[in-house]
C-alpha cells in the first residue's frame, strides 16, 4: 500500500504533466518562478497597471523587465554603469525556459565571489558534450544540434555573447549579453543552459515541436507546492543571512507564498 505523503490532502488529484528534454526546448514556463524568488530578495515590483512587469534591484542599478507585447516580445535585463562594471544589457526571447533564465538572475540577486579562476563561459557547454569550432565566431553547439552559444567580434566595441534554439519551424528563441556583460553572468546562463536535467510542464503547455523527448508524470498538487515553497525558502534564507534587519519585516514573519504549478504560463507555440 502507497505510504500517504505528509500533508497529502485525502481529496487531491494527480495533475498530469510532461518532463521535457532538452530543457532549452521546454517553452517559456512560469515567470513566478523569476519573480518570486527576487522579491524574497529584496527587488522591488516598479509595474505599472496594463504596462510590462518591471522590478529593480535594490540598489537600483538593475533592472528588469518582461513585455510579453513588445517588439520582439520577452525579457531585457539593463545595468548602470558603476564604479567598477560599466553599462551593460541583456535580451531574451518569450520562449527562453524561465528555468534558464534564473541562472542569470538568481545569480545578479546573490552577492557575487571571488573565485580562484576566471569565468569560462565555454566550460559548461563543453562539459556536457556540447561541441565547439572556431570559424567567423567562436561557436558551441547541442549534442542534437538545436541550440548554440556564439562569441561575435567583428570590430572595436563591438563584442557580444549570441545564444538560440531552433527546431523544425525555425528558431525558437535567442539571447544577446551586450559587451561588457558580466563574465560570471554568462557562464551561469550556459549552465543553466547546459544542465543535463529535463524542465517539466503541464500538460496544455508542450511545445508542439518533434524536436522534443517527453515523459509523462503524475504530480500531486501538494508535491509542486513543496518544491516551489523549497526554492523561495532558499531565498529567504539568503536574504535573511544578509540582511539580518529582513527578521524584523512582517512580510518576512510568514512563509513564502506558493505560485501556480511551474510551466503554469508556457503556452504551445
Amino acid at each position: 500500500m502507497k505510504r500517504k505523503a505528509r500533508g497529502w490532502d485525502a481529496n487531491e488529484q494527480p495533475q498530469q504533466h510532461y518532463l521535457i528534454e532538452p530543457r532549452h526546448l521546454a517553452g517559456t514556463g512560469d515567470v513566478r518562478y523569476l519573480t518570486e524568488y527576487l522579491r524574497i530578495l529584496g527587488w522591488k515590483n516598479r509595474s505599472k497597471s496594463g504596462g510590462p512587469l518591471i522590478l529593480t534591484s535594490p540598489d537600483r542599478n538593475i533592472r528588469l523587465g518582461f513585455d510579453p507585447n513588445a517588439n520582439p516580445a520577452g525579457w531585457t535585463v539593463s545595468a548602470r554603469a558603476t564604479k567598477t562594471q560599466p553599462a551593460w544589457h541583456a535580451t531574451l526571447t518569450t520562449q527562453v525556459p524561465v528555468e534558464i533564465i534564473a541562472g542569470l538572475t538568481d545569480t545578479l540577486a546573490q552577492p557575487q565571489t571571488r573565485t580562484a579562476h576566471a569565468p569560462n563561459v565555454w566550460e559548461p557547454l563543453e562539459a556536457q558534450n556540447w561541441s565547439t569550432a572556431q570559424g567567423k565566431h567562436f561557436t558551441a553547439t547541442s549534442p542534437d544540434q538545436t541550440a548554440m552559444v556564439q562569441y561575435h567580434q567583428s570590430g572595436p566595441n563591438t563584442a557580444h555573447w549570441w545564444a538560440a534554439a531552433r527546431t523544425e519551424h525555425g528558431q525558437a528563441w535567442d539571447v544577446i549579453f551586450s559587451q561588457h556583460t558580466p563574465m560570471h553572468l554568462v557562464q551561469n546562463f550556459t549552465a543553466s543552459l547546459a544542465a543535463p536535467y529535463p524542465l517539466m510542464r503541464p500538460r496544455g503547455a508542450v511545445p508542439a515541436t518533434d524536436r522534443i523527448r517527453t515523459r509523462s508524470v503524475s504530480v500531486l498538487p501538494s508535491e509542486l507546492s513543496r518544491f516551489q515553497q523549497a526554492r523561495l525558502a532558499s531565498a529567504r534564507a539568503a536574504a535573511w543571512a544578509r540582511n539580518p534587519w529582513v527578521r524584523r519585516d512582517p512580510a518576512y514573519a510568514q512563509p513564502p507564498r506558493a505560485y501556480a504549478s511551474a510551466g503554469a504560463g508556457g503556452q504551445r507555440r
